[in-house]
């Protein structure tokens, strides 16, 4: 019998800012002795409203630093940023890559039953088309039918979760406004194409009705990463002795990361180490 092998190198996550907190925490769920090294890009955050190719340019820099420091798997967890990068960074590195967007959209895939999809994202996401595009490479030949994508951008969900705001009258109002045309649509899967939406699942999910499935690309992407580890022979040793680091850090005021952090992660983040001038 072959000798098991252990990779204990952290895996590198990032985001625009704390978004991606959703899939760190659910890699710590599935993946408990693994180390996680996370950067909020919040100097530049948000992502979804800029330039693809300056959301590229941004990108590239973290990622750059999280392999120079050795981590073994980049998980990119941001929509904006998997739209701007993923591709180039799968050829860039030599460690595997995972977006967000590409998990989603195998669930979502494998999930509908009409094949009427609806995703909602930030506007950078949605006008990149590239879940549509992933959805054109992924439906499989052999489908009866053609999976039909509806996508819909809900630019004002962000500053809402980063303020707290997840249920009361004046979320639900805009949760309608924005989703009326995915109801019209008759979709019965949803794909929560930003890392902040895992937060308004309950109000989506409420507007759309318990018939409609909901795909959340941090869970999907928390998974492929625990799949893509095992089938490499790259996950860590689990020997309970052995230490277990988590590191967040911040391109911007980390006091203001630590603070909306525990919106997503809670209480365990106790402090937020800020990034050198040069990946600003």
């Amino acid at each position: 019998m072959a000798e098991e092998t252990f990779d204990n190198a952290p895996i590198g996550v990032f985001d625009s800012g704390v978004g991606g907190l959703t899939v760190a925490r659910t890699i710590v769920d599935q993946l408990p002795h693994e180390s996680i090294i996370y950067v909020g890009d919040t100097a530049h955050s948000p992502y979804g409203d800029k330039p693809l190719e300056q959301v590229r340019e941004f990108s590239q820099a973290i990622a750059d630093d999280l392999v120079a420091r050795g981590c073994k798997m980049i998980v990119i967890a941001c929509n904006s940023a998997s739209a701007a990068f993923a591709a180039e960074a799968e050829q860039r590195y030599d460690v595997p890559v995972i977006p967000v967007i590409l998990p989603a959209v195998k669930r979502a895939v494998a999930t509908t039953r009409n094949g009427k999809v609806g995703v909602i994202g930030t506007t950078a996401t949605v006008e990149s088309g590239e879940y549509l595009r992933t959805f054109q490479s992924h439906t499989e030949p052999e489908n009866i039918r053609d999976v039909e994508v509806f996508s819909e951008a809900c630019p004002l969900f962000v500053p809402f979760v980063e303020r707290g705001i997840t249920t009361g009258r004046q979320i639900l109002g805009l949760t309608e406004n924005y989703l009326e045309p995915l109801k019209a649509a008759d979709v019965d899967t949803v794909v929560l194409g930003c890392t902040h939406y895992p937060l308004l699942s309950g109000v989506v999910q409420l507007v759309m009705g318990p018939e409609v499935t909901l795909v959340s690309s941090a869970e999907e992407t928390a998974k492929t990463v625990y799949r893509t580890l095992s089938e490499t022979g790259k996950l860590a040793d689990t020997d309970p002795v052995r230490e277990v680091s988590l590191s967040f850090e911040s391109t911007g005021d980390p006091a203001r990361f630590a603070a909306l952090a525990t919106r997503f992660l809670g209480p365990a983040i106790t402090s937020v180490s800020h990034i050198p001038e040069a990946l600003r």
